[in-house]
């Protein structure tokens, strides 16, 4: 059973005991999050699909946090020619990394 979700304004297509990271969520390792705003869930072969507007009433995926990481380093970099100006910028955002536990879908 594969469901697309909703989390933080992005859509993940997700299976169970899959990994996904997304943006800093703030939640302790191992805290379970429960997910409701399930848009659309099919099978492996796509025979049976269910979709609502927007979300399917009584559908549930359980996540739980696996851990809270930084990603790789971004850089930006400003310049202005002639001039000899340059900047360097760069950061490393949090993410957190979530596996999924349960596909419920009521339908």
């Amino acid at each position: 059973m594969y469901a697309v979700i909703e989390l933080k304004w992005h859509q993940y297509i997700v299976n169970k005991w899959d990994t996904i990271v997304v943006d800093n969520m703030n939640i302790e390792q191992w805290k379970k999050v429960d997910v409701v705003e399930v848009l659309a869930a099919f099978d492996e072969k796509a025979e049976t699909v269910l979709l609502w507007k927007p979300y399917i009433k009584g559908a549930k995926v359980s996540l739980e946090v696996v851990e809270n990481k930084k990603w790789e380093k971004i850089d930006v970099l400003k310049f202005k020619r002639k001039v000899r100006y340059t900047r360097r910028i760069g950061f490393r955002p949090y993410q957190t990394v979530l596996e999924v536990k349960k596909i419920e879908v009521n339908g």
